[in-house]
């Protein structure tokens, strides 16, 4: 393993999840898909880099050099930030321009660098400030439930918000629900049927779009 990493939930409207993580050692893996955007914090050879990350349309390469500290805030699913289209940074990183000591430039606005235990505190002052805010129609969306607007103001939103069509993430986590699936034995027609792939090709493709894996990955040996 390249990375030692602990995760924790987080009981914030705006945050899915906060992970700190160290790199062992230097290393190249596969990483899966991403529908949510990140801040990832980087401390490494006495610096420290701040990051937007942006959704990942699908798997892909990422590599990892030796005696990096990380610090990844995952953000839900419709928090976003009203000065930046998601989809402005889908498919890359954006690094945020350091300020003085541990701090970063964000909006105008120099910002304390967050550590794994006071995120929420330092994203309840983003929103605050305005820098942060959360989309209740894609909100609504993910709930299953219909919004009170038009289509193409849900495909609107969904892209300034997201960064991606609402099918796209609907595809994304039948890919992880299919890889689940998998991984507790059921036998890949079964998963094709259950979860309305065409055939089996269908579901081989998915996940090696989305997860960067064939289905004889996720079943077990």
């Amino acid at each position: 393993m390249s990375i030692a990493f602990e995760e924790r939930p987080s009981d914030s409207t705006y945050i899915q999840s906060v992970t700190r993580g160290i790199t062992l050692q230097d290393d190249a893996t596969i990483r899966p898909a991403e529908v949510c955007w990140h801040l990832v914090i980087l401390r490494a050879g006495g610096r420290v880099r701040s990051l937007l990350v942006g959704p990942w349309s699908s798997a892909g390469v990422t590599r990892y050099q030796a005696g990096g500290e990380l610090l990844w805030i995952r953000f839900k699913l419709g928090a976003y930030l009203p000065f930046l289209p998601t989809h402005k940074f889908l498919n890359t990183e954006i690094p945020l321009p350091a300020a003085t000591g541990s701090k970063f430039w964000l909006h105008s606005s120099s910002w304390q660098v967050p550590d794994f235990e006071n995120v929420e505190t330092f994203v309840d002052r983003l929103v605050r400030d305005g820098s942060l805010a959360f989309d209740p129609v894609v909100h609504t969306m993910l709930e299953g439930r219909t919004p009170d607007v038009s289509p193409r103001t849900v495909r609107h939103r969904f892209l300034h918000t997201a960064g991606l069509p609402y099918k796209h993430i609907q595809q994304y986590h039948r890919a992880w629900q299919a890889a689940s699936l998998l991984s507790q034995g059921v036998p890949v027609l079964d998963v094709v049927f259950q979860l309305g792939y065409y055939d089996q090709p269908h579901l081989t493709r998915s996940l090696k779009r989305f997860l960067g894996f064939t289905p004889s990955y996720f079943s077990p040996a």
